[in-house]
């Protein structure tokens, strides 16, 4: 576990397993300078450490990127999120967890983890503060029925063509989950044409646009099944990566986009909308060929934002002011993407590489700033 750990961090990993349930989980604190640790819980069968402490250094980014005051931390529970033993787990993972949540770690909605399972948790802790994403009827946010970081990705896109002048509306969206389908839906609002959709059954592709009211009506009835069901032709699960289209959004699972493909990638605009799919040798022969890709932890930090306001909200007597978070999110979004393009236009690098040393520079500014850098020698002196 000690690989694991570099100057950023992680300060804290918390390893827990429930002999009776066969839960295994993780927490992750990574950064805490900028604030409390704050990031998604995630369940899934084959989950590993390493995997849930990559995404919490994410999120140390993340927060940073979007000038929020929390800082980076990642829960992670290695179980079946179909196993009609789900409750249990959650209920052992939150109890295990007790000494952690909620006065270093809040949980969150993330992979195999909807609002009521965030609802369990707080139960089990007996403390509403203990999970942001809980039902509205509890005061929580609706996520899902808001679609916030699928409305933020869509936001980021918007932006981003803009700025690199992009006269191409023509778009791929890989992944028709929580993200995915709410991406499409405000870009289809915002006027882009969907090209293609794709879930983990297989990928459905019209050059001329899909109906996107059919592929939400379907998504409702069949799930993942709707490529099934929708108009337009049927192809293999990871085809629509290489599609002839503008845009190019990955909103699905991480590492998508690695060697073996990236250099097949026909979009001129990639927008990572979920955590990390891309690795270093994707981005690298992206930016080759000249095309533009912005980075996860700006495209689909929506997410975070609507959750900061959960952080800020979640013990009121009021509920969390939705009302508020929508638009907040479409300035936020549209102004960090145009201020790491722009950054990267100036600097001369990739917007990934402008968007991180953004991040690290804030975090190291709030580092040294609580004594936590450690001193050079002249300073020992």
């Amino acid at each position: 576990m000690f690989e694991l750990m570099d100057e950023w961090g992680p300060e804290k990993v918390v390893t827990v397993n429930h002999q009776r349930s066969g839960m295994q989980g993780v927490l992750v604190i990574d950064n805490t300078s900028r604030g409390p640790g704050k990031g998604g819980t995630r369940m899934r069968a084959d989950l590993t450490v390493a995997e849930v402490a990559s995404l919490a250094r994410v999120m140390t980014w993340k927060w940073a990127a979007v000038d929020l005051y929390q800082g980076g931390a990642k829960a992670g529970i290695r179980f079946d999120p179909t196993s009609p033993r789900k409750e249990e787990a959650l209920r052992a993972f939150a109890r295990m967890l007790r000494n952690e949540v909620p006065s270093e770690y809040v949980f969150g909605l993330d992979m195999g983890l909807n609002e009521a399972d965030a609802a369990i948790l707080c139960d089990e802790l007996g403390d509403r503060g203990a999970a942001t994403g809980t039902p509205a009827a509890l005061g929580g946010v609706a996520y899902d029925a808001l679609g916030i970081t699928g409305h933020g990705v869509a936001e980021a896109v918007d932006a981003s063509v803009a700025h690199c002048g992009i006269d191409d509306d023509r778009v791929v969206v890989q992944g028709f989950g929580a993200v995915g389908h709410a991406t499409v839906r405000r870009l289809s609002e915002l006027g882009y044409r969907i090209v293609a959709v794709s879930t983990a059954v297989g990928a459905v592709h019209d050059p001329d646009g899909l109906d996107v009211t059919e592929l939400l009506l379907l998504r409702e009835a069949h799930g993942d099944a709707l490529v099934d069901h929708a108009s337009g032709q049927r192809l293999a699960a990871g085809r629509e990566l290489t599609l002839d289209a503008g845009i190019l959004v990955p909103a699905a699972q991480q590492g998508v986009l690695d060697a073996t493909n990236a250099g097949d990638v026909r979009a001129r605009l990639v927008v990572e909308g979920a955590n990390l799919p891309t690795d270093a040798a994707a981005q690298e022969l992206l930016a080759a060929r000249g095309v533009t890709l912005v980075p996860d932890f700006i495209a689909n930090a929506g997410g975070i934002i609507a959750a900061a306001f959960g952080m800020r909200d979640r013990y009121s007597p009021f509920g969390v002011a939705t009302d508020q978070i929508v638009p907040t999110v479409t300035e936020r979004m549209r102004a960090n993407t145009l201020t790491v393009l722009e950054a990267a236009t100036t600097t001369d690098t990739t917007p990934h590489a402008a968007a991180g040393q953004l991040a690290r520079d804030r975090v190291r500014q709030a580092m040294e700033l609580r004594g936590q850098v450690p001193p050079t020698r002249q300073e020992i002196r």
